[in-house]
């Protein structure tokens, strides 16, 4: 039996279980100060515990940049986030020594891929991409079955991206303005309209709808010249605004334009959007508990 923590900006979702059948355990936490979200979170297994439930090991997918290096000082810390008072944050080393289990951490995004490629709309695939495209812009690739890590991990969100043409929106991202995450995110949509994008009706949704497959396409585009994916599968909340799939297949013909000439990526199943909708990050970090529980190497 695993326990899952997927510790997004705006929530912290608790796991029980295996699979997508066999979750018997979950709780909501929204996110406060990084100590009381962290406790809360921790209180959760503990009580767990407590009434006689077995938990093999923990996985934890977080929101990001985080340090992912095994033997680094700073294994399982957020680091340089622009989440206000999150920078810093330990979120391995509490688990750790309250729960006596063990642990792997990986990215929020990371975890969703491997949800999507076990269980979703990327399995029997070796090579794609999940991009997230929530409160921020983020993505995982697995390339020939396995997670990319490097000296830290992919932060696609913040890949540069071409203006559309007589877009004078500045972008909202703290550190580079105009990147993907600055153009396409929740947080940019709020900010050109004035509201959130699920608040919007007729031409302004109209409106949102078209920009953001612009830049998703756009941001498409680079991944895909840089890691040739099988697929690039799409979560998060403005992932299910109506039409914006489509929309954003029909830009990526556009953008492409016929390079490098391969068919499939003007299929609808080339970029697709998540079976697994908001589980999975939750079922992902299962994955990700699965893997500290397997571990030759002490996590």
């Amino acid at each position: 039996m695993f326990g899952g923590i997927e510790a997004g900006g705006t929530k912290f979702v608790c796991v029980i279980g295996t699979g997508p059948a066999a979750i018997v355990a979950t709780k909501r936490i929204e996110v406060a100060d990084p100590a009381r979200t962290i406790s809360a979170t921790r209180n959760f297994f503990i009580e767990a515990l407590d009434e006689g439930m077995q938990l093999d090991a923990i996985g934890i997918g977080s929101f990001g940049p985080v340090e992912l290096r095994h033997g680094h000082p700073r294994y399982g810390y957020i680091t340089t986030t622009p989440k206000a008072g999150w920078s810093g944050t330990d979120m391995v080393g509490p688990f750790a020594s309250g729960l006596g289990v063990p642990i792997e951490f990986d990215t929020d995004v990371n975890a969703a891929a491997l949800a999507e490629g076990r269980w979703g709309a990327a399995r029997g695939l070796r090579s794609f991409i999940y991009l997230t495209l929530g409160t921020g812009v983020g993505g995982g690739a697995v390339v020939d079955g396995r997670l990319v890590h490097g000296l830290g991990h992919p932060e696609m969100g913040h890949i540069s991206v071409q203006r559309r043409a007589g877009d004078v929106f500045a972008g909202v991202c703290p550190f580079h303005g105009d990147c993907f995450e600055g153009m396409a995110s929740g947080t940019a949509v709020a900010a050109r309209f004035g509201r959130p994008a699920e608040a919007l009706e007729g031409a302004d949704r109209d409106a949102a709808i078209s920009i953001i497959a612009f830049y998703l396409a756009v941001g498409v585009r680079s991944l895909v010249y840089a890691l040739a994916p099988e697929r690039i599968v799409v979560g998060g909340g403005l992932s299910a605004m109506p039409g914006l799939a489509a929309a954003a297949r029909a830009e990526l013909v556009i953008q492409l334009a016929g390079y490098p000439g391969l068919p499939e990526h003007g299929e609808p199943a080339f970029l697709e959007p998540a079976a697994l909708g908001n589980m999975a990050g939750p079922l992902g970090t299962l994955i990700l508990a699965e893997q500290a529980a397997t571990s030759a190497v002490p996590r």
